[in-house]
């Protein structure tokens, strides 16, 4: 045999380290599961967090693609809060060229929208003169 052939067969393969064993000295340390578990803590006071910020926009948001569906307008946006705290979110859709001003329920029991124009309504019904004379 030539010395090449012996000295490939001589040298042994590179050891492969075991991926479990690695994991189980990793997470081993106390520092690295404590610091696991504040993590995961964390993140879950942050989501409960946005949540109950959003909660409102959210279900808003759902009435008034509701709302705009059955009209055939467009839907605009919602405000992100209830700023009067009447339990309702103001959103705005497009109707025929027009913004139309909604309010939507921001409670998951009063998923809808209504249209409010607020003092800027248009009139109902014109108003008539009184012809009959009465005071």
């Amino acid at each position: 045999m030539s010395e090449t052939q012996e000295q490939k067969t001589n040298v042994s393969p590179a050891v492969q380290p075991n991926l479990a064993a690695n994991f189980k000295n990793y997470f081993s340390s106390w520092k690295i599961r404590v610091g696991l578990i504040a993590t995961a803590l964390v993140s879950i006071f942050v989501g409960l967090f946005l949540l109950n910020f959003f909660w409102a926009h959210i279900v808003g948001g759902m009435g008034m693609k509701s709302w705009s569906e059955r009209a055939g307008a467009a839907p605009i946006e919602c405000m992100i809060e209830d700023t009067n705290s009447d339990g309702y979110v103001s959103c705005s859709a497009m109707l025929r060229g027009e913004v139309v001003p909604l309010e939507c329920g921001s409670s998951i029991f009063n998923i809808g929208c209504r249209v409010t124009y607020g003092a800027a309504a248009p009139p109902v019904r014109p108003t008539l003169p009184n012809v009959r004379g009465a005071s």
